[in-house]
């Protein structure tokens, strides 16, 4: 029954480390892929205008009870596009409205992602997905296309490079 009682974190400041923990490292200046209690404990004592001194099993509680686990990832499973639902809605519209419309894309690619693993704190069931990253073995390529909206077909054709003169060119 010895030592002193706990110290108590203000909502104030448990939101502040709950915050902490799902932000990315780096993305505070940390030279780190991912915090561990030990790492993110010691960042919080040294926070400039904000301290909290807060003990490795006190902080893994305090994660435990606001629903943050430790997770892995795979690859993106939704898009970072902040304007990503204003895109599907001009979208939306223009297959309502214009349904004998082709769209013509290029410079789709590179094909070939493979998804990279990741960790990190986030809330449960709810991780902060991490972007694929390139691996190219065999050179890169590029879908230049179209789609046709009241078929609902699309066609193109792979090339290795990008630009006007590859996307001109017949099939």
């Amino acid at each position: 029954m010895g030592g002193r009682p706990p110290r108590q974190l203000s909502p104030d400041k448990e939101d502040f480390v709950i915050q902490t923990a799902t932000t990315r490292p780096a993305k505070l200046g940390q030279p780190l892929t991912r915090w561990s209690l030990r790492k993110l404990a010691a960042y919080l004592r040294k926070v400039h205008g904000r301290v909290i001194r807060i003990r490795r099993e006190a902080l893994r509680r305090l994660l435990a009870r606001r629903g943050i686990t430790f997770q892995r990832t795979k690859a993106c499973k939704e898009s970072p596009d902040p304007e990503r639902e204003a895109k599907l809605d001009r979208i939306e519209e223009v297959v309502d409205r214009f349904p004998d419309r082709v769209f013509a894309f290029d410079e789709f690619g590179p094909l070939g992602i493979r998804p990279a693993a990741g960790s990190g704190w986030a809330r449960q069931k709810h991780p902060d997905r991490v972007a694929a990253t390139y691996h190219r073995t065999h050179g890169i390529r590029y879908f230049h296309g179209c789609y046709s909206i009241g078929d609902d077909t699309l066609w193109g054709a792979n090339r290795r490079r990008k630009g006007a003169a590859n996307t001109l060119k017949g099939r």
